[in-house]
């Protein structure tokens, strides 16, 4: 049998986890509970969003750079600009992170001088976005933090490798997965930079991940199998939505929405239509919605994107925000198909 231990699953950024080691949330209604175009919606996750930038929880903060990259929200990344200074690493590390992604070369003098942080984490961030501007080591400052002593710095590497889109990663990347200092959360995150760089040498491990009786194991399985993108590696994330707990069923329904495919949406509709929290703590409460959220925001069929307004409106700020996130997808993708006036 599976393990069914519950995820400690609450950063949206994959990041936050690395670096970090109330009231009740609304109850789910069974009723829909919007049925006009998506950008109605965007005015309230765009002000949680603004919210979220000026949170005094570094998480909420760093979770919130994440989305406007995610999202590529331009406008907003002056903002994000200056939380580079932030007092917290997190937060200075997201928003690096976010400007490298975002190229955003505007900001690339605040860049340079965080090649010199106080901190690795943060510094190997500042040489990844130098790189993505054509500017830096490409890359190389990244790769040699991989043999660190500092499973944090080495996962945070690895991370950044796998975003990196450089193939050339790819030995040092299998010598992190095979090698005994490193960590088991290190490896996976190796296995899944080594997914995202469209190796798919890879695919074995992955399969061994989402077979594990742990569930933390299935969870970045499953994730790194959507970072595959593969054929096999959808066919293997649908086996997942039949896993033991949802956490994991929600993931695989937002990983195989973001491939396109709308198989996962019975899973996150019954969250939804199910009462699947009724016998669930706050914590879990919160953990479930956000990942029905997230998952939204990938699939974005109108039978999910009705519950978008009751999740803008939970009281745990991390909904809040997945959902804010789901909603600004969901409209982009309905403006790309001309359904909703630009």
């Amino acid at each position: 049998m599976k393990n069914t231990r519950a995820v400690k699953f609450y950063a949206v950024i994959v990041c936050a986890v690395f670096i970090f080691g109330c009231e009740e949330s609304l109850q789910n209604s069974h009723a829909p509970v919007h049925s006009g175009p998506i950008d109605d919606l965007v005015p309230e996750a765009n002000r949680i969003i603004q919210e979220g930038l000026a949170d005094t929880d570094p998480l909420i903060k760093a979770n919130t750079i994440e989305v406007i990259a995610a999202t590529k929200q331009i406008k907003l990344m002056p903002k994000v600009e200056r939380l580079m200074q932030d007092d917290f690493v997190p937060v200075r590390f997201a928003a690096v992170l976010a400007v490298g992604d975002m190229e955003y070369t505007f900001a690339k003098i605040s860049v340079k001088q965080l090649q010199k942080d106080t901190d690795e984490n943060v510094r190997i961030a500042a040489d990844y976005a130098m790189s993505k501007f054509g500017a830096g080591s490409k890359f190389e400052l990244v790769r040699k933090a991989i043999t660190s002593n500092d499973q944090t710095i080495r996962a945070n590497a690895v991370f950044l490798l796998g975003k990196s889109g450089d193939k050339n990663s790819l030995k040092v990347l299998y010598w992190v997965l095979h090698n005994n200092d490193s960590d088991n959360k290190v490896k996976f995150q190796a296995a899944e930079a080594i997914a995202r760089l469209g190796d798919e040498r890879i695919y074995p491990k992955l399969w061994a991940m989402l077979i594990s009786v742990y569930a933390e194991d299935r969870v970045m399985g499953v994730r790194a199998m959507g970072a595959l993108g593969t054929t096999e590696a959808k066919n293997a994330l649908i086996t997942m939505l039949d896993d033991d707990l949802p956490e994991v069923r929600l993931i695989a329904a937002e990983q195989l929405g973001m491939l396109g495919e709308t198989t996962g949406e019975a899973e996150v509709l019954k969250v939804f239509m199910k009462n699947l929290t009724a016998e669930m703590d706050k914590e879990e409460i919160e953990r479930i919605n956000t990942l029905a959220a997230l998952a939204i925001g990938e699939i974005g069929t109108p039978g999910l994107t009705q519950f978008l307004p009751q999740l803008l409106k939970d009281e745990s700020k991390r909904v809040r925000i997945a959902a804010a996130k789901a909603v600004i997808q969901c409209t982009k993708k309905s403006q790309a198909a001309g359904k909703t006036p630009l």
